[in-house]
């Protein structure tokens, strides 16, 4: 039977909606609680829904009553204090999995492409029924750092570089692309995270905000193209050895991402 998927994902595996004016919101996620959670770098989490509606970000699929990503339960005291970004994460009328503000703390882009994965959003989730997928919500003015998206891992042929103002917004399959943030920054980055099942209305809120399969890549020096491409294969290869050695396979996959 297969998943219900958007078509305007298919192409690229992301979309990028129109811009928001984000200094009009309130800076909620100063607010909320953050946890500690590692993700593709320095991180914190704070979950505004979770799978039981507490404080915490494992994956739908630990713990009693295992499912999917989707019927998230949102958290009575975050949503209180981030009652925009909550109203934003809704705005699609989407099933919400997992909803969360992301702090990133500076990554460059050796790091970045060491760092770039695949999530697990899709564990359990029936066929027939909606493909998860996540948006992106850009919150804090990051004009110099940007998102890395690739179909393959390692092959810098295609590799799409979305800019990150406060106020950018895109939707991603990350389950079909390896992404991660370049956040060259002294500061640390914040981002709403959330997971949607895809479906006639995602699709809907995709055509309302003039959802764009391609944009122009970030421009990025040869030179540190370059350097970033060998640092990741130096890295890859070692931590390859090292898995080797203990007679384990290197787990790229970010499950609880």
């Amino acid at each position: 039977m297969g998943y219900i998927k958007s078509a305007a994902l298919e192409e690229t595996g992301y979309v990028v909606l129109d811009r928001y004016n984000q200094e009009l919101d309130p800076k909620e996620w100063l607010d909320i609680e953050f946890v500690d959670w590692k993700s593709s770098g320095e991180t914190r989490f704070a979950p505004l829904a979770s799978k039981e509606g507490e404080i915490e970000c494992n994956g739908f699929w630990h713990g009693q009553n295992p499912r999917t990503d989707k019927d998230g339960v949102w958290i009575p005291s975050q949503v209180e204090k981030a009652p925009n970004l909550t109203r934003r994460a809704q705005e699609p009328g989407a099933n919400v999995g997992r909803c969360r503000v992301i702090e990133l703390q500076p990554t460059d882009y050796a790091d970045c492409l060491y760092n770039l994965h695949q999530d697990d959003n899709n564990r359990l989730n029936p066929d027939g029924t909606g493909w998860v997928v996540r948006g992106f919500f850009n919150l804090t003015d990051d004009k110099e750092s940007y998102f890395v998206l690739r179909e393959n891992r390692t092959d810098p042929s295609i590799e799409h570089r979305i800019a990150l103002p406060a106020g950018a917004q895109l939707i991603v399959d990350t389950q079909r692309l390896w992404h991660a943030t370049t956040h060259n920054s002294e500061t640390a980055r914040y981002c709403l995270i959330t997971s949607w099942e895809s479906g006639p209305e995602l699709d809907a809120y995709i055509a309302k905000y003039n959802g764009k399969a391609r944009v122009p890549n970030v421009e990025v020096s040869q030179d540190i193209l370059d350097a970033g491409q060998a640092e990741q294969a130096r890295r890859i290869a070692e931590r390859a050895a090292y898995y080797a050695a203990k007679g384990k396979a290197e787990v790229t996959a970010m499950s609880e991402a």
